[in-house]
C-alpha cells in the first residue's frame, strides 16, 4: 500500500505550499509527454497525482492520516471515489492546478488547461443526502437513491444537432477552439490566446440545434443509483459515485454523484466515534443494594450489573457493544452512565421508610471520589483508555 507522503517526498507535517511544490516537480518529471508515452511514467504520474489530490484537501488528508488509503476506499473519503482514480483524472487534476502557469501548456500541447479541440465539457457533479440510523451504521447497508439528472438526449443522441448529425468545425477558429486577440498597449502589441467566442472553445458549432434539447445534447430525467455504505461511517463521511452524475453537454463525459451521509441522532445514545454512551437512571435502593438491569443496545438489549454502593455518574463499560471502526480495526464499547434518581414526590409509606433510614444511615462524606474534579467527557475518555 502506497504512502502518499513518501510518494511526494514530503514529511507528514508538510504544509499546503510544500505539497503543491513537490507535486509540481514530480508531475513534470513523470508526465508521459516528457517520457515518450512511457507506461511506467504514466503510472508514476497517476500515483503522485492521487497522493497530491488527497493531501491537498484537509478533509481527505485528515481521513488518510487516521485510516490510511483503505479508509478513503471504504467510504471515509469517498468509497468508490479514489478506488477508481485513473490517468484521465490525473490529467484533469494537473491541468486544473497548473495548466495556465509556467508554460506547462506549451510543454504538453495545451494552454490554460483547455480540453483540446473537439473535447466535450464534463457534466456537473451533483450532491445528494442519505440519512442513516445507527443500525445501518453498525452493519453497513446498500441503499437506492433517487436522482434527478441531465441525461443524454434520445432525439439527437447527445450531439445537440437535429437528427443526430455531427456538429461542424467552427469557421471562426478553424476547429482549434482558440482565437488570438491583439491588444495595443504602451509596450506595443500584446497577443493572447483565449477560447474561441463563437464555439466557446469546443472547436465545433451546431447549425441546426435539436428541437428537444435546443442544442444542449441533454435533457432532464430521473434515475436510481445503488450506494454501498460500509459499517462505521459518520456524518462527516461522503461517498463518491464516479461517472454517475449529469451527462456532459453535447456528448461530454458524465460528472459524479457525491452522497453526503447524515447519521440520525438516536435518543438512547451519545456517540463518540465508535463508542456509545447511554444514561441509566437507578433508584436509591438499586444504587445502594445493587441490581441487574437491562439496557438498550444498537441491535436489542443487554444485561448490566449495578454493583452495590455505586455513585451517581459512575461509568460501566460493556465491551464490543458499540459501533464498528470504519477501517475494520474492531468494535467500540458501550458506556453506561449511572444516574441516581431522586424522587420529587413520595407516598406516606415511602416518606416513613426514608425517615427511619435517615435516623440510622451514615452521614455523607465531605467529598465523593468518583467523578470529582473531572468533567463527564474526561471520565468517558479515561474509561475508554482502560
Amino acid at each position: 500500500m502506497a504512502d502518499y507522503y513518501q510518494l511526494l517526498g514530503v514529511s507528514r507535517s508538510a504544509g499546503g505550499e510544500e505539497i503543491k511544490k513537490a507535486y509540481r516537480k514530480l508531475a513534470l518529471q513523470h508526465h508521459p509527454d516528457r517520457n515518450e508515452g512511457s507506461k511506467e511514467a504514466e503510472e508514476r504520474f497517476k500515483e503522485v497525482t492521487e497522493a497530491y489530490e488527497v493531501l491537498r484537501d484537509p478533509d481527505k488528508r485528515h481521513i488518510y492520516d487516521q485510516y490510511g488509503e483503505q479508509g478513503l476506499k471504504r467510504g471515509a473519503g469517498g468509497a468508490g471515489g479514489f478506488g477508481g482514480f485513473d490517468f484521465s483524472d490525473a490529467i484533469e487534476v494537473f491541468m486544473r492546478d497548473f495548466g495556465g502557469f509556467g508554460g506547462f501548456g506549451d510543454i504538453f500541447g495545451q494552454r490554460g488547461g483547455r480540453r483540446g479541440p473537439g473535447a466535450r465539457p464534463r457534466g456537473e457533479t451533483i450532491k445528494v443526502k442519505l440519512e442513516l440510523d445507527l443500525g445501518e451504521v453498525a452493519h453497513g447497508v446498500t441503499r437506492k437513491i433517487d436522482l434527478r439528472l441531465l441525461e443524454t438526449c434520445d432525439r439527437c443522441h447527445g450531439t445537440g444537432a437535429e437528427g443526430g448529425r455531427e456538429p461542424e468545425p467552427c469557421s471562426m477558429c478553424g476547429g482549434t477552439g482558440e482565437e488570438r486577440v491583439v491588444q495595443r498597449s504602451i509596450l506595443g502589441q500584446l497577443v493572447s490566446v483565449q477560447p474561441c467566442r463563437t464555439c466557446r472553445g469546443e472547436g465545433r458549432v451546431i447549425r441546426d440545434p435539436c428541437s428537444r434539447c435546443h442544442g444542449e445534447g441533454r435533457v432532464r430525467g430521473e434515475s436510481q443509483a445503488e450506494v454501498e455504505v460500509p459499517p462505521g461511517v459518520t456524518s462527516e463521511n461522503y461517498i463518491t459515485l464516479r461517472g454517475r452524475g449529469n451527462a456532459g453537454p453535447r456528448g461530454g463525459p458524465r460528472g459524479d454523484v457525491v452522497v453526503l451521509l447524515e447519521v440520525k441522532a438516536d435518543p438512547r445514545f451519545v456517540r463518540d466515534g465508535a463508542n456509545l454512551v447511554h444514561e441509566l437512571p437507578v433508584t436509591f435502593a438499586q444504587a445502594a443494594l445493587g441490581a441487574e438491569l437491562r439496557i438498550p443496545t444498537v441491535d436489542g438489549s443487554a444485561e448490566v450489573s449495578i454493583p452495590a454502593g455505586i455513585q451517581s455518574g459512575v461509568l460501566l463499560r460493556l465491551r464490543g457493544q458499540g459501533l464498528p471502526e470504519l477501517d475494520g480495526g474492531g468494535t467500540g464499547d458501550l458506556l453506561v452512565r449511572v444516574l441516581v434518581w431522586t424522587p420529587e414526590t413520595l407516598t406516606k409509606e415511602q416518606e416513613e421508610i426514608l425517615s427511619r433510614l435517615r435516623e440510622v444511615e451514615d452521614p455523607a462524606p465531605d467529598r465523593i471520589r468518583s467523578g470529582s474534579g473531572q468533567g463527564f467527557w474526561s471520565r468517558v475518555k479515561e474509561a475508554f483508555s482502560r
